[in-house]
């Protein structure tokens, strides 16, 4: 269970109506089986050990009676299992029956939540045969244990692993206004199960499937729901054995209707306490005591848990496409509106752009063309300013000048050379030794003329750089790094070229459509080096600082996620282990929190800018951070691997 992964499963067995035995052997072989396979918390069916649908069978006491002395046998036979298994039963306490899952551990029956919510409306007609439970905890005798907690108000606490609560509610209890999975959840429950049997129709797994995935997310848990399937009686309705694994919003494992009986995955604990830590509205009680909680405690062996869920390699782009073509399209959205925003606001007709026929220049002119088509703006008032220097190549050249025509913006070509070399005698620099005042002059040259071109048209300069760029720090302070309004900024590298291409891929101009696709494959440089001899760009950026596949995967880890060094390794090693060693991978990851740390400066003091997604590195935003915080304990954690 290290880094906070713990293995959940729910599983369907095959039942027979009444025929308890018949059942508590299915139950015991399913969590036996998934158990095996690394499973430590298992959910079964809303009343599996009797069958949901034995109707007025629940008044004859030999059921009843039977069912009891299943659990206990259930419990023995799972006794070595190193597992907490939620498994459903109906209980008789005080001369009412009560519709109820029973947690069991390592032989022991640790508590007995009903359920409150009892249906009898449509199909159901759970009210003829069971009372709502109570929320309260007493103690009742059951199957032959004495003092078992019995009630909704319970918690399941693992020792071994404190981030893992567990409660649970019972099919229906979801389905209500005000589920009791709030009230667990604020009490702590990090994982909550629920032992369902709801029935097929036309339509409900949809709706089944948001409810889970959009409690999960509401109360930033996991959620494990297991459905009743196989075996129950089809007299009047059919089930289907809908079973799913759900975390904050996300559904990692469904098994499909009338399909695979089972749902399992790894939850990722330390996430989601995480999560709620980060989300001030997410408000618990002061402890689970006070809120009337009741807390059993189980053991589980500390072990590192095998990931077989999806961890996905590049967090910022979908994997789907036309998922993914819909993010391009609320992106541009978000950063077009934005900028036209604040061109209104300061009735603004012209804005300028120093164009390098690269990704990034090229992402933010897009984004100028459709800003000054919102405001119904001539594109003409887009000056797009090419600067050639020492390190321009004629391909890249040539794509801003194409790239600008295609737009309709105004193009000016304003040579940076003579300037910089005036600039290196005034400060006594030798133009062969190519230095970071050698790359830096160039960059802050470009910046100077840009924004006085923007005083001369009246506009305001439009920022170029992106947010990996903005988290590593890479870009030239008081130059790139510097505009009025960073259209780029919350845009991570590896999304800025699927933006760019959604584009190609969308326009209805053939010669946009041409210079973005060529755009599209030239490699990412700064270019402040001369070019190689055959004119090819000698300086590449991922050479230097990383490739940003790897970065942007590291940023969403450690800033999204909130992990550690050591787990974004893992996690990256897992999710992009086929492409990069973990030499690789950790030489990488190394160089992004050494740079992540140090260049805090710069990103206190950005322009403005729209955040896009989950991540953001806006001082006045999402991130909070000292500039001169150290990185010392970060790559300590990295030294011993």
């Amino acid at each position: 269970m290290q880094d906070g992964f713990v293995k959940v499963a729910a599983r369907t067995p095959q039942v027979r109506v009444a025929d308890v035995d018949f059942n508590l052997s299915a139950c015991v072989a399913e969590t036996t089986d998934v158990v095996r396979s690394g499973a430590r918390l298992v959910v079964l069916p809303e009343l599996c050990v009797t069958g949901y649908t034995c109707e007025d069978l629940f008044w004859q006491q030999s059921l009843v009676k039977a069912a009891e002395r299943a659990v206990a046998s259930f419990a023995q036979e799972t006794a070595s299992l190193d597992a907490l298994v939620f498994v459903g039963c109906p209980v008789s306490v005080a001369g009412k029956l009560y519709n109820c899952a029973v947690a069991v551990a390592h032989g022991h029956v640790l508590g007995i939540v009903p359920k409150l919510s009892i249906p009898t409306y449509n199909e159901f007609y759970e009210g003829r045969h069971f009372v709502a439970g109570p929320l309260d905890v007493t103690l009742v005798d059951f199957a032959g244990q004495s003092g078992v907690p019995f009630g909704a108000r319970q918690l399941f606490c693992c020792e071994s692993l404190p981030d893992l609560v567990v409660a649970a509610e019972v099919c229906e209890d979801l389905w209500v206004a005000s589920p009791p999975s709030i009230a667990h959840a604020m009490a702590g429950a990090t994982v909550i199960c629920n032992l369902s049997a709801s029935n097929a129709v036309v339509g409900k797994a949809d709706y089944r499937r948001s409810l889970v995935v959009g409690q999960s997310a509401r109360l930033a848990c996991a959620y494990v729901y297991c459905s009743a399937g196989w075996g129950e009686s089809t007299q009047d309705v059919v089930f289907s054995a809908h079973d799913m694994v759900a975390e904050n919003g996300s559904l990692l494992a469904e098994g499909r209707p009338f399909g695979e009986r089972q749902a399992t995955s790894e939850i990722d604990l330390e996430f989601l306490v995480g999560e709620r830590r980060r989300l001030s509205t997410f408000a618990t009680a002061a402890s689970p005591e006070a809120a009337g909680y009741v807390r059993s405690s189980f053991s589980l062996e500390a072990a590192e848990t095998p990931l077989t869920r999806w961890v996905d390699p590049h967090p910022f782009v979908p994997d789907e496409p036309q998922t993914r073509a819909q993010r391009c399209e609320d992106v541009l959205a978000i950063q077009s509106h934005g900028l036209a925003r604040r061109l209104g606001h300061i009735h603004a007709k012209s804005a300028v752009i120093g164009v390098s026929g690269g990704l990034d220049s090229t992402l933010a002119l897009l984004v100028m063309a459709r800003a000054f088509d919102l405001l119904g703006l001539d594109r003409s008032g887009i000056v797009a300013v090419t600067m050639p220097g020492f390190g321009t190549t004629d391909r890249t050249h040539d794509n801003s000048l194409e790239l600008s025509r295609a737009l309709g913006a105004t193009l000016r070509e304003v040579g940076i050379v003579p300037a910089v070399r005036q600039h290196f005698a005034d400060i006594g620099h030798d133009e062969a030794l190519r230095d970071v005042t050698y790359e830096n002059a160039q960059a802050r040259e470009r910046t100077q003329i840009i924004m006085d071109i923007a005083n001369q048209v009246g506009g305001i300069v439009v920022g170029t750089g992106d947010l990996s760029e903005l988290a590593l720090g890479w870009c030239t302070y008081n130059a790139d790094h510097m505009s009025m309004y960073g259209v780029n900024a919350g845009v991570p590298k590896t999304l800025v070229r699927h933006l760019v291409r959604h584009v190609a891929d969308t326009t209805g101009s053939q010669p946009l459509r041409r210079v973005l696709l060529d755009v599209l494959d030239t490699p990412v440089s700064p270019e402040l080096l001369p070019a190689e001899e055959d004119g090819s760009i000698a300086q590449r950026t991922e050479d230097l600082v990383g490739p940003y596949e790897l970065h942007d995967f590291f940023l969403y880890q450690a800033l999204r996620r909130g992990f550690g060094p050591r787990k974004v390794f893992r996690l990256a090693r897992y999710a992009l282990g086929k492409d990069y060693d973990d030499q690789t991978i950790l030489r990488w990851l190394k160089t992004f929190y050494r740079r992540f740390f140090s260049q805090q400066f710069k990103r206190s003091c950005l322009p403005d800018g729209p955040k896009v997604g989950s991540v953001a590195v806006s001082s006045r935003g999402d991130l909070r951070m000292p500039s001169d915080a150290s990185s010392a304990l970060w790559l300590s954690e990295l030294g011993g691997l």
